[in-house]
């Protein structure tokens, strides 16, 4: 008898465990892969530098909080970090009289209030006349104009400014918001162009199927979908008018009629000796904006957002 010698074939036959263990370990591998990816190193880096930068807002705010509510002679006793004990409000009393605050409150809230509703309805009003008539060359260069406005500083056309204003009457707190509106139509109406081409233009033909106006279909359609933008807008126009220092200082030609930023500088030599007094000033005068801002942030973002992404 011969012995039949078992050869075995060298092809899928003997490849299929091989491939088999292949096979099971990618999976293996996708899992560890995957495990891998899962545990993201901490960027040290960018964390110390918001750190540094968080500390570099909290700590002056906390400086500004605390020598508020001290008594004078605890104000300059040298040591500002020390909680007030006691809290005292002769601070903001002192403050309060000698800047003639509800004064300058009130002008700083008309300025801001202003600028504010007139940046909005401005923009709004240019952004869709330039979106909506954009196959027109007029309207474009419009838009490329208001560009390059951005690129001009307030300082570069300060004195013409005043001139002009002092001319035709507006050297006054409502010169002030004229020129807050002027000066931010550009970036606005960028802000509002980038929002307004995310609107379908069908809306606006069904309108004006209806027997709608141009006016109708802005007031009644295209503003209140703008809600978002403009609320990012308003926050910032606020923001900018309400902490302005140049604008009134160099426009505004009567002391009576300054805003809270320029009277805190008018009144700083009375300040000079009572720390106590100033820092409660600047709290009284910053307070309005940090609140606003605060309750107004998550509009800012969404309104951004939303302007990019549509």
């Amino acid at each position: 008898m011969t012995n039949a010698t078992r050869t075995t074939p060298a092809g899928p036959a003997n490849a299929g465990p091989a491939n088999a263990g292949t096979i099971n370990a990618g999976p293996a591998s996708a899992g560890k892969g995957r495990i891998r990816s899962g545990h993201e190193r901490t960027n040290w880096t960018a964390t110390v530098i918001l750190i540094v930068c968080t500390l570099g807002v909290l700590v002056p705010l906390y400086v500004t909080v605390s020598m508020a509510f001290k008594t004078t002679g605890q104000a300059v006793d040298g040591n500002a970090f020390s909680l007030p004990a006691p809290l005292s409000l002769e601070g903001f009393s002192q403050a309060w009289t000698l800047t003639n605050f509800p004064r300058g409150f009130a002008i700083s809230v008309f300025v801001s209030a202003t600028a504010v509703v007139g940046e909005m309805v401005v923009s709004a009003l240019a952004a869709y006349a330039i979106v909506r008539n954009w196959d027109r060359r007029i309207f474009r260069w419009s838009f490329f104009y208001l560009l390059a406005a951005m690129f001009i500083p307030f300082p570069v056309v300060a004195l013409p400014q005043i001139q002009l204003t002092g001319m035709v009457g507006l050297d006054n707190p409502l010169g002030v918001a004229i020129l807050h509106i002027v000066f931010a139509l550009a970036f606005n109406t960028m802000l509002f162009t980038a929002f307004l081409r995310s609107i379908p233009l069908e809306l606006e033909e069904s309108m004006r199927m209806d027997g709608a106006g141009t006016w109708q279909v802005f007031w009644r359609l295209i503003f209140p979908l703008l809600g978002p933008m403009s609320a990012t807008v308003g926050i910032f126009a606020f923001i900018a008018s309400w902490n302005d220092f140049m604008m009134p200082s160099l426009i505004i030609s009567d002391p009576e009629l300054q805003t809270i930023p320029v009277l805190q500088k008018i009144f700083q030599t009375q300040f000079s000796n009572s720390y106590n007094v100033a820092f409660a000033s600047y709290l009284m005068a910053m307070a309005p904006a940090i609140i606003v801002y605060l309750f107004t942030q998550r509009w800012v973002m969404s309104g951004l957002t939303q302007g990019a992404v549509k």
